[in-house]
């Protein structure tokens, strides 16, 4: 019996969804790594050995760039957390990342739960360059799970 390859997914098809924000389109986010603390432990019977255990889980932070438009549900949602913390009404929001294949199918899906912004800027101003501005923000977030 044959198994069938499939091709990995490219990264250039996706879409951001966030709770409560509509965004037409980002161009870049990352997907946050996940790392598993670990703890040397020593039996008292084992003199000489150690072995590592499994220690605390921590979670890297999300990054969103898109091009700078009128919009100003990012810079809003920045701000509330500024000023009144990421234990405000609506501050943590929970979104997903969804990568579609080449037919616009969702393929997988990570979801964030609880993200606020720690991070918002964009790029600089300057009168030489043609290049579109970026805003990114940068989110912090009590864990993720690949569901898809």
């Amino acid at each position: 019996m044959a198994t069938q390859l499939t091709d990995p997914y490219r990264g250039f098809r996706f879409r951001v969804e966030i709770a409560g924000i509509q965004i037409a389109a980002f161009s870049e986010a990352t997907v946050p790594d996940i790392t598993v603390d670990t703890v040397d432990y020593r039996e008292g019977t084992d003199p000489i050995y150690k072995r590592p255990l499994s220690g605390l889980t921590t979670y890297g932070h999300l990054s969103l760039k898109k091009g700078l438009t009128d919009g100003m549900d990012l810079y809003n949602w920045s701000q509330q957390v500024s000023q009144l913390g990421s234990g405000s009404k609506g501050a943590k929001k929970n979104i997903s990342l969804v990568l579609m294949d080449s037919d616009g199918t969702d393929k997988v899906r990570w979801n964030i739960i609880n993200a606020w912004p720690m991070k918002y800027e964009t790029t600089g101003l300057n009168a030489s360059s043609s290049e579109v501005m970026v805003e990114t923000l940068e989110l912090a977030m009590d864990y993720l799970t690949r569901v898809k």
